[in-house]
């Protein structure tokens, strides 16, 4: 299941369904990953707690501890916080969705699945965690904005942006965890140090603030809808190939 070495991520597999377990289990030891398999939520917390795995796939219908228990309880604790966790489950529901990424998930497969997409989301994960957006001097850059803390300074695309102490700190955090769901709540709680029991529009209004004084950069801070927000840089499609103009018969 691949080498034992540092550059190697690890995965932790989680499903009460030994035949899907040992299908996500072949297809990602295939690329190369070290995969650990558990059918219980219990079996994953322990082993996470054994040896941290970079990522988590997780399936939500789980006997005893279920799968959102298990995902509140991995970023609960402080070795486990940041590690990558791909939700893989037959549970279809917006609900169960919006709840998982609620809760911190950073991505959501349905079953049935194709192992290649899984295998690409997985992928995609693991680059972004591992390519945090810090950059020397204490500065913060996602895309075209560059945030720098020493200065209380930010430019997007090359042109400084005025921002409020309340708009710098809501972008800090945003561009901190960027490609996780920040739910408005966790925001309010970070940002205003507010309970996360509040009912408020503050963020809403703040975020729309943000992204009118970033202009096209604004598109970096993505809606979640029903759920918050996150910082993640844009799809932009491939272009197509200009096509040969056609020669005119003589």
């Amino acid at each position: 299941m691949g080498t034992d070495t540092g550059a190697v991520h690890r995965i932790l597999v989680v499903d009460d369904e030994p035949d899907i377990t040992a299908l996500v289990a072949y297809h990602l030891a295939k690329e190369g990953y070290r995969v650990t398999t558990a059918g219980t939520g219990s079996d994953a917390l322990r082993s996470a707690s054994e040896e941290r795995p970079d990522l988590v796939v997780l399936d939500l219908m789980l006997p005893g501890h279920s799968g959102f228990e298990v995902l509140a309880e991995l970023r609960r604790r402080d070795e486990t916080r940041d590690v990558g966790v791909l939700l893989l489950t037959a549970r279809k529901d917006e609900p169960d969705r919006i709840k998982g990424l609620s809760l911190g998930a950073d991505d959501y497969l349905a079953k049935p699945f194709s192992p290649k997409e899984l295998v690409l989301r997985v992928g995609a994960i693991l680059r972004r965690l591992s390519a945090p957006p810090v950059a020397a001097g204490g500065r913060l850059v996602g895309g075209p904005i560059v945030l720098d803390r020493t200065a209380h300074r930010v430019t997007a695309d090359g042109k400084e942006v005025e921002l409020t102490a309340t708009e710098f700190k809501l972008l800090e955090r945003l561009i901190e965890r960027r490609d996780r769901v920040q739910s408005r709540s966790q925001l309010l709680e970070s940002v205003w140090q507010a309970q996360p029991d509040i009912q408020t529009r503050t963020v809403d209004m703040h975020v729309q603030r943000l992204r009118t004084k970033l202009g096209a950069a604004g598109d970096w801070i993505e809606t979640v809808r029903a759920v918050g927000y996150r910082f993640r840089e844009p799809v932009v499609p491939p272009k197509r190939p200009t096509p040969a103009p056609r020669r005119r018969r003589t």
